[in-house]
């Protein structure tokens, strides 16, 4: 339920960055990324894990991160190669997750690695961070330090993921 709500939750905080309502995107964002480790852990200590909710908590992730760095990007208040670069990542493991399972005879599964983790949890800091600054909330260092964490991240989880596609093809 948790998931689903941040699928829904998603669009109006879309909507509010896009209009520069930077308090409410902050309540907002940092909700929805509290409620992502919540139901993790409310699964895992009731057991209470099920295919859909391992499928919408990914698609809730990639769907709010992504549409954030595009609608900051395309509000001319976060770089646009910084968007592109996290977006082009995303774009080419969905791509090779969706040959991969195109081409094997048996079930895959995909699941998150450590360093995707650190990857999101960088990317959500970054956008709490860029919009908190935005806002007036948060000192203007506090982006700038998410932005480099983004980036190595992005890189390490990048690579690690690479390294996992070819033991997949082999």
């Amino acid at each position: 339920m948790l998931s689903a709500g941040r699928l829904i939750l998603a669009p109006y905080i879309f909507w509010l960055m896009w209009h520069r309502q930077y308090g409410a995107v902050l309540i907002w964002f940092f909700l929805s990324g509290i409620s992502d480790g919540i139901d993790g852990w409310l699964a895992r200590k009731w057991q209470a894990q099920s295919r859909l909710g391992e499928m919408l908590d990914p698609i809730g992730d990639k769907l709010l991160l992504s549409g954030s760095f595009l609608t900051l990007a395309l509000a001319g208040v976060m770089e646009k190669w910084l968007a592109a670069l996290v977006l082009g990542r995303d774009l080419v493991i969905l791509l090779f997750a969706g040959a991969v399972l195109l081409l094997s005879k048996k079930k895959v599964d995909f699941p998150p690695t450590w360093w995707g983790k650190c990857s999101t949890f960088a990317q959500i800091a970054y956008v709490l961070a860029l919009v908190g600054n935005l806002g007036g909330y948060l000192p203007t260092i506090l982006p700038w330090l998410g932005k480099m964490f983004v980036l190595v991240f992005l890189v390490i989880s990048s690579v690690d993921y690479a390294r996992l596609a070819r033991k997949r093809l082999r």
